[in-house]
């Protein structure tokens, strides 16, 4: 089974319950049935923060994620899979991010592929569970 914690969820934001949808579509499609995951809502000002120093760009971004190399060998509890960081100022689609964070999580790199990822992305939001 798949976690997910939701924290500072502004108004208009995605129910628990869809960004858990979304979530579990995207971990699904890539093989990934357990798990934990954070879906964290941050104002502009902390998201040029992490963007600043994760990634060397001074500006905010819509969504960073953080992943966890899971748990170690005979740990209790579900595999930590990692956060999912997102701004609202900078995100037109929400739903879109959720899941843009989610195939990160699970090791994709849209910057790197050969556009599978962003295939997998719109595949995922145009299902009728998305």
């Amino acid at each position: 089974m798949l976690e997910v914690d939701v924290l500072g969820a502004p108004a208009g934001a995605p129910s628990p319950r869809r960004t858990r949808a979304l979530c579990e579509a995207a971990a699904a499609a890539l093989g990934v049935g357990d798990g934990h995951v954070a879906v964290a809502y941050v104002g502009e000002r902390r998201m040029r923060e992490l963007n600043r120093q994760h990634r060397e760009r001074d500006e905010p971004t819509d969504v960073l994620s953080f992943p966890v190399d899971g748990a170690a060998e005979g740990a209790a509890g579900p595999r930590e899979l990692g956060d999912i960081v997102i701004c609202v100022e900078h995100t037109t689609d929400v739903p879109e991010a959720i899941v843009h964070g989610m195939l990160h999580l699970l090791g994709m790199d849209h910057e790197t592929d050969d556009g599978e990822m962003l295939a997998l992305q719109r595949r995922l939001l145009t299902a009728p569970a998305a």
